[in-house]
C-alpha cells in the first residue's frame, strides 16, 4: 500500500494566510522525511479554505523536496480553462522533475456558481470536457479541438511541453456515478473520498467503477483505487488516542453544527466504529485499514497532513508512529503497484 498526506488548507484564523501556507510546505517536507509516498493539495474557492491555487503551492513544495510525488486533491477542471490548467501543471511537471499526478473532479461549494458561473446543471459536462481537452493537450504538440464551454482551437500549441510524456490522472469520487463513469471510460484510476459517510456508499461506487471498466473493454487489472480517511491520530494505546483526539473531534462537531450540518457520526466512539477515521493504537489502525480494504480494494490511501487541532508535538509523534509501525506492515501485507517512473519526453 502507498500513502499520501493531503491538505485542503483550512484557514486557521489564529494565523495569517502566509503562516498557514508556509505550514503546509513544512508539512510536505516532513512527509517526505518520514517516508510518505505522496503529498496532495486540494482546491477550494470559499471559506474556510485558502487552497485556491494548488499549482502555486505545489511548485513551492517541489522546490523544497526531492522525491515525494505531488498530487492535486482535487483539481477542479469544471472551473478552469483547460488550456490555462495545462500550462500551469505542465510548468509544475517540469519544475518537479516529473513528480506530478492529478486527481481531478468537479469540485463543490456554493462559491463556484458565484465566482465561476458553474452550476449544478453544467458542472459534470464542464468536468468531462475539461478532462478531454486537458489530456489531449498533454498528449499532442498541436491541437485542433472544439467544445461547448470555451473557444475552439485550430492547430494550437500550448507551452511548455510537459516533462512526463504520460501523466496519470485519477478521478475523485464522492457521491456521483458521473466521475466513476469518466474514470472507467478512459481506464483511469479512481480515488474515493471515503470521508463523510460510512463505507457502504463508497463501496457501491467502487464496485460500479469496476463493472463499468469491464463494460468499456478494459482488463480487470487496469482497475486502480485510492481511498481517503477522515482523520488520523496514532498513539501507543487506544485509550490515549481517544483521550487526545476527543477534543479535536468535538471541535469538528461544533463547527458542523454552527453551519447547520448534522453530524453523521455524533461521537468520537461512533466515528471510530463506523467511519474511516484512523484513531487508535498501531494495531487498531492496521486492522481497520484491512477492513476497509476488503470493501474497497484500494492500493493507495490518504491521511490528514495537518495538525487539525493537535499540538505540533502530538501531530509529529502521530505521523512518526504511523510511519514506524503502521505503514511498514500495510506496505508488506497489501500489495500495490509502484508509482510510475517519469517517462520523460525527449527534446
Amino acid at each position: 500500500m502507498k500513502f499520501l498526506a493531503i491538505t485542503l488548507i483550512v484557514h486557521d484564523r489564529r494565523k495569517p494566510p502566509h503562516e498557514r501556507l508556509r505550514e503546509v510546505v513544512d508539512n510536505a517536507i516532513l512527509a517526505e522525511q518520514l517516508g510518505f509516498d505522496g503529498f496532495g493539495v486540494g482546491e477550494r474557492h470559499e471559506r474556510p479554505f485558502i487552497s485556491s491555487s494548488p499549482p502555486v503551492v505545489l511548485s513551492h513544495i517541489a522546490a523544497r523536496t526531492s522525491h515525494i510525488r505531488l498530487f492535486t486533491a482535487v483539481t477542479t477542471l469544471s472551473l478552469l480553462d483547460p488550456v490555462r490548467a495545462f500550462e500551469d501543471y505542465s510548468t509544475l511537471d517540469n519544475l518537479s522533475g516529473g513528480r506530478l499526478e492529478l486527481i481531478v473532479g468537479k469540485g463543490n461549494g456554493a462559491a463556484q456558481a458565484q465566482l465561476f458561473h458553474v452550476t449544478a446543471e453544467d458542472q459534470w459536462d464542464r468536468n468531462r470536457e475539461g478532462y478531454e481537452l486537458f489530456t489531449k493537450l498533454w498528449r499532442e504538440d498541436r491541437v485542433t479541438w472544439s467544445g461547448q464551454f470555451r473557444p475552439s482551437l485550430v492547430d494550437a500549441e500550448a507551452l511548455p511541453r510537459p516533462l512526463q510524456q504520460r501523466i496519470r490522472i485519477w478521478h475523485g469520487s464522492a457521491t456521483s456515478k458521473a466521475s466513476v463513469e469518466l474514470a472507467a471510460l478512459h481506464g483511469d484510476p479512481l480515488f474515493s473520498a471515503n470521508v463523510t459517510n460510512p463505507v457502504e456508499p463508497y463501496a457501491e461506487l467502487v464496485a460500479h467503477y469496476r463493472e463499468r471498466l469491464a463494460f468499456h473493454g478494459h482488463p480487470p487489472q487496469r482497475a486502480l483505487v485510492g481511498a481517503g480517511s477522515a482523520g488520523l491520530y496514532v498513539a501507543r494505546t487506544s485509550q490515549e488516542a481517544v483521550e487526545v483526539y476527543r477534543p479535536v473531534y468535538e471541535a469538528r462537531l461544533e463547527t458542523f453544527r454552527r453551519v447547520g450540518i448534522e453530524p453523521v457520526f455524533p461521537t468520537i466512539e461512533d466515528a471510530i466504529e463506523r467511519s474511516s477515521i484512523l484513531v487508535g493504537s498501531p494495531q487498531q489502525i492496521i486492522d481497520k485499514v484491512h477492513r476497509y480494504r476488503q470493501r474497497l480494494g484500494h492500493e493507495v490511501m490518504h491521511v490528514q497532513a495537518d495538525a487539525d487541532g493537535l499540538t505540533d508535538k502530538q501531530h509529529r509523534a502521530s505521523l512518526e508512529l504511523f510511519q514506524a509501525e503502521v505503514a511498514p506492515v500495510l506496505r508488506r501485507e497489501i500489495p500495490s503497484r509502484p508509482f510510475p517512473t517519469p517517462e520523460v519526453a525527449t527534446p
